[in-house]
């Protein structure tokens, strides 16, 4: 009897034991779960980087391909022929109007000045005594000791010998001329390209020979072409003030010069529709060179007040272009946006964000509406905008 209760002791201890064994099991199941889900309904922030979007005054700019185009070229040639003796120039100099370039052999045209000199004492001698006889016939005509026919002869003699004189001197001037056209000098202010003769080489003036080109790159033109829509608020701009046009390198990553609009084609071009212009440069710096390819920049106006991001906020979606603003409570909106205009890493918003907002410039890829985010660096200013395009 005694051994049948502890055996039943035992049981029902065994079945206590049990009992509490399941409850903490179900307990510790259930405080696992609640975890497991709030683990799984709480998203991670994503770090990300921001910048303020701010008002600031933007530039109004057209684009188009430019060519530069020097302001002067001149080919230098001989206007006589003759044997090169001399030349005073590097290739690649820089000269100025009446610098010497080129002698050719000035003997013969020394001699031929000589004698053209000479020819004209000459018949200035014969002019002074066929004058004195002259003068002895008109006093002896009236008297009977002369006859007028001698007389109108001396005359004759007398003015041939005057228009003598007269081309005297004109091959006098042509001698000089000559023998200044032996001395090439520099016709304009500029540059030397390579020379295209060598020292003693025989020039003929009707072989037309090009002997250097001189080319005035201080100011200097860059031709330019805009789309024809572009006409009307052009001309109407240009009106009120003088346009500021900027050259930029054939990639357009680098502003070359600054200059001013100078020339408005007359036509537009019916086969591209598009206007012809032309801006001049002062190029002190020699940034700008003779043939070279540039992007140039055409200030229309100025936006007074533009809101501004940096473009790296703006992605392109499907539905157009978008980015991702920073709500107070630390969460990512997208919002769709318009873009005005985009320009040396700024892009213009015309709807879509507010001055003050903060957008986010790094780390969007990993956001979805409503995210979480973690700003890793400081609310940072978008960098200055030099200017902004028209909208492509």
């Amino acid at each position: 009897m005694a051994n049948l209760k502890r055996t039943g002791f035992a049981v029902v201890g065994a079945l206590c034991l049990a009992a509490a064994g399941g409850y903490f099991y179900l307990d510790q199941a259930s405080r696992d779960g609640a975890r497991a889900a709030a683990s799984s309904t709480a998203r991670p922030a994503v770090p990300v980087t921001v910048a303020l979007a701010v008002a600031r005054d933007v530039p109004v700019y057209l684009r188009g391909l430019g060519n530069v185009q020097a302001y002067k070229t001149v080919a230098v040639k001989s206007r006589v022929d003759g044997q090169i003796v001399k030349i005073s120039f590097e290739e690649g100099q820089d000269v100025k109007v009446g610098d010497p370039l080129f002698q050719i052999d000035p003997r013969p045209f020394q001699a031929m000045l000589d004698q053209a000199q000479a020819n004209l004492k000459k018949d200035e001698a014969q002019l002074e005594g066929a004058q004195l006889d002259l003068d002895r016939y008109a006093k002896l005509v009236p008297t009977g000791f002369q006859s007028k026919q001698s007389y109108d002869q001396q005359k004759a003699t007398v003015d041939s010998l005057r228009a003598a004189i007269q081309s005297d001197k004109a091959q006098i001037d042509n001698a000089k001329l000559n023998l200044a056209y032996a001395d090439i000098r520099a016709p304009i202010d500029g540059r030397t390209g390579q020379r295209l003769v060598d020292l003693g080489n025989l020039i003929q003036a009707n072989q037309n020979t090009t002997l250097v080109t001189i080319t005035q790159i201080k100011p200097i033109y860059v031709n330019f072409t805009v789309p024809q829509y572009a006409n009307h608020n052009l001309r109407k701009n240009q009106a009120k003030s003088p346009l500021t046009v900027v050259a930029y390198s054939a990639d357009d990553s680098y502003k070359l010069a600054e200059g001013e609009l100078t020339l408005v084609d007359n036509q537009i071009d019916t086969q591209t529709g598009t206007l012809r212009l032309k801006a001049t440069f002062a190029n002190t710096d020699e940034k700008l060179w003779p043939g070279e390819f540039v992007n140039v920049h055409l200030q229309l106006a100025v936006r007074k007040d533009a809101v501004t991001v940096p473009q790296r906020a703006v992605m392109q979606g499907a539905a157009g272009p978008y980015a991702y603003v920073i709500k107070p409570n630390n969460t990512a909106e997208r919002r769709a946006i318009e873009v005005e205009a985009t320009q040396d890493g700024i892009s213009v918003i015309g709807k879509g964000i507010a001055v003050g907002e903060k957008v986010v410039v790094d780390g969007q890829y990993r956001l979805s509406n409503d995210s979480p985010v973690r700003i890793d660096q400081p609310s940072a200013t978008a960098p200055a905008a030099t200017e902004s395009g028209r909208k492509s």
